[in-house]
């Protein structure tokens, strides 16, 4: 497994994170609504809205999973907020980053991967919107559209929140 490095905005993109005032807080529906889609649109049994915090992976909203966070260090996430692009891991077993990861080996058995960016409009990843399998697929360029479509409804979201609270 290869532990995700460490943006070079880290500090600057926790600071978004905590000024959202999201962390920690109880789920809702308006965050769980696009989740749920994502999983019926995919036909995949994990979805979720996950943010990076500086030592974790914690979900605001979540489908397949029985925790509501997991360490930074073992998280598909970690990884994605480093790209520009949608992360898209095919087979993690075929991916050195993720081939002994724990969540690749067991529970819950992740193998397919596709994280969009939630990005601020000002810079920071924060998190993503992100679908897993227990089996290997690819998503085509359609499916890859929808998913970051839905990713601009969370960031919609988090705008909104962003404004109301400053």
């Amino acid at each position: 497994m290869i532990t995700a490095p460490i943006p070079s905005d880290e500090e600057i993109r926790l600071q978004a994170l905590r000024d959202l005032l999201l962390l920690d807080t109880p789920a809702e529906e308006r965050f769980d609504r696009i989740t749920r889609f994502a999983m019926n649109e995919f036909d995949v049994p994990i979805a979720t809205v996950s943010f990076v915090d500086r030592g974790r992976q914690w979900f605001k909203s979540q489908f397949g999973l029985d925790s509501i966070e997991t360490p930074r260090d073992v998280s598909f996430c970690g990884h994605a907020i480093l790209e520009r692009q949608t992360l898209v891991v095919p087979d993690a077993l075929r991916d050195e980053r993720f081939l002994d990861n724990p969540m690749v080996v067991g529970p819950p058995w992740v193998r397919f991967y596709a994280g969009a960016v939630l990005r601020m409009p000002w810079g920071p990843a924060v998190g993503t919107l992100c679908i897993m399998d227990r089996r290997p697929r690819q998503i085509d360029r359609l499916g890859l559209n929808i998913l970051c479509s839905l990713r601009d409804l969370v960031v919609d979201e988090l705008v909104r929140r962003e404004e109301a609270t400053s």
